[in-house]
């Protein structure tokens, strides 16, 4: 009984996230017809089972930002890593720091609609040379939307990454940066004396991309919590249910449904998930999911 309510505090939590923060493009009429937009929605869980304080635009150690700015849509995720718990520093501030900044950014106009790169080394940067320390790595990924070409714009560092499905099939999906198994590329700012005890990839590392959008394009953008437990058969036949989606709470089920599958999958012990056939590609013999934090940004295309 105590896991059933544990069950329905945590996915009421999550939703209710992602209600708070579906994007207020989803109302078609607040834009002229010609303008191409985004629709969008939030859900996500933190890998830990019990009930934590809610932070918008966090679970867990992930953390994630939507913004918009005249001529664009902006959608972003990081994840935190972990391994910084060991040396008493939170890993979730500075990807949380990360993608507030580069929402700030967005709002100021301080970014350009084609080079998502740039703003995510403008937001690093600033980070750098905060007055207040924000110490931690994470991978990041960042799409924008150019309304005035109808032309989706990416940068992604790590195993964080994207996914865009057109008529049941995908036509564009990021990929991942590893500098060998289960440690992705990551934009680091570490305590003085361990620069040289850490992994630190530079903003420019970023692979970037650049494609044209149709209308009804289904974009997921997620944190490997996601991609290590969802197959891509399972991921595609989800997005596909949305494909020219225009209700903005349609979408949030499916992102519900997509975060909630792949934090139940995690936990599953027996599942041969993406992560395992990884391992085991690496020689690493293992089955199961990956329990981790799951952050799904779940977004349609308005033309």
């Amino acid at each position: 009984m105590h896991s059933l309510w544990l069950t329905g505090r945590l996915l009421s939590r999550a939703i209710w996230n992602g209600f708070a923060n579906i994007s207020s493009a989803a109302d078609p009429n607040v834009h002229r017809k010609t303008d191409p937009f985004l629709v969008s929605a939030v859900c996500g869980f933190s890998k830990e089972r019990k009930i934590q304080r809610l932070i918008k635009g966090q679970f867990g150690d992930d953390a994630w930002f939507t913004a918009r700015y005249k001529s664009a849509d902006v959608l972003g995720v990081a994840d935190g890593v972990g391994g910084w718990r060991a040396y008493g520093i939170d890993p979730g501030e500075f990807s949380m720091h990360l993608m507030k900044t580069c929402e700030r950014l967005i709002k100021l106009g301080r970014f350009t609609p084609s080079n998502p790169s740039e703003l995510l080394a403008r937001s690093y940067y600033e980070l750098l040379h905060h007055k207040k320390s924000i110490l931690g790595s994470s991978t990041a990924c960042v799409v924008i939307l150019n309304r005035e070409n109808s032309t989706l714009y990416t940068a992604n560092i790590g195993d964080s990454g994207y996914m865009v499905v057109r008529g049941g099939r995908i036509i564009h999906r990021s990929e991942e940066q590893q500098h060998y198994f289960n440690t992705p590329f990551q934009l680091s700012l570490p305590p003085p004396g361990y620069q040289a005890d850490v992994l630190s990839d530079q903003p420019d590392s970023a692979i970037t991309d650049n494609f044209p959008v149709e209308d009804g394009d289904v974009i997921l953008v997620a944190t490997d919590g996601v991609f290590d437990n969802l197959p891509q058969n399972l991921l595609v036949s989800e997005l596909t249910k949305v494909q020219g989606e225009r209700c903005a709470s349609r979408l949030q089920m499916v992102a519900n449904s997509i975060a909630w599958m792949a934090r139940n999958l995690s936990f599953d012990e027996t599942f041969v998930s993406p992560f395992a056939e990884s391992a085991f590609a690496n020689g690493i013999n293992t089955i199961g999911g990956k329990p981790d934090d799951i952050t799904v940004i779940l977004a349609t295309v308005a033309i």
